[in-house]
């Protein structure tokens, strides 16, 4: 698939980024971007440090907003979101995790869950069975702390809070990109059986062209702010662009 048309499939798409551009200042972030997400799928946005990546993946939760544009979320313009319920309808895991240092694990799972009023009970129930799903036992991990757990496990927590509250659509910024190889790998793995399982919309953002072909049903190659190829991994393997060949070089 090339870029030119911005479709990313067949079916119906719950994310758009229409002729989305950024500025900060006079520098352009993003160059008008044209681009549907379909519901299900995994797109992976790749690209150099400075692409614009994560400057895209920040607007459809809100925390950026179009210069020139629109990005929509279940055809609706984040701008005309309240932007707790969007935010609430989101996980979100980012590469430092971010978890409250002075909530246990099962705290911080079940911290969204508590703020749109679950019952107790099926917090409870909902924590363990994710602490579960991510490889972390709930009778040992639950009541510990952030800190006395590795990086890589408090990764895995960041992944379960992000499920926690059963989101339509998941954002991972670069989750991975801290962690030693082996660890990566096995999170990498992880993150492939619930991809499958379930099928949750995700953007993955990375600048690791083998992660990208790894854990992407399609990729996003972004260059300076603009959309140069969208493509599923096999197809992507054989463009003949030069970003998309310096990135292949590196394999």
């Amino acid at each position: 698939m090339s870029a030119g048309n911005g479709t990313s499939a067949s079916g119906a798409a719950t994310l758009e980024f229409r002729e989305v551009s950024y500025r900060i200042g006079g520098n352009l972030i993003l160059d008008k971007l044209n681009l549907r997400i379909v519901e299900g799928r995994t797109l992976v946005l790749l690209g150099r440090s400075g692409s614009g990546k994560t400057t895209a993946l920040k607007m459809l939760n809100g925390l950026l907003f179009p210069s020139d544009g629109q990005v929509l979320v279940d055809d609706r313009a984040t701008t005309d979101w309240d932007l707790i319920q969007l935010r609430r309808g989101i996980g979100y895991v980012i590469q430092e995790v971010g978890l409250f240092p002075h909530f246990t694990i099962g705290e911080n799972v079940a911290l969204v869950p508590r703020l749109q009023g679950w019952a107790p009970d099926r917090i409870t129930a909902r924590v363990s069975e994710l602490l579960d799903q991510v490889g972390l036992e709930p009778a040992r991990f639950l009541d510990r702390y952030p800190r006395q757990l590795s990086g890589g496990q408090r990764q895995r927590v960041g992944v379960a809070r992000a499920l926690a509250a059963e989101p339509k659509l998941l954002l991972f910024d670069e989750p991975f990109g801290a962690l030693d190889p082996v660890t990566r790998v096995e999170l990498q793995d992880q993150f492939l059986e619930l991809r499958d399982r379930l099928r949750k919309t995700s953007i993955f953002v990375t600048h690791d062209v083998r992660e990208a072909l790894r854990l992407g049903t399609e990729i996003a190659l972004l260059h300076r702010g603009r959309l140069e190829v969208l493509a599923t991994p096999g197809e992507f393997v054989k463009s003949g662009g030069p970003e998309a060949r310096a990135f292949l070089a590196t394999l």
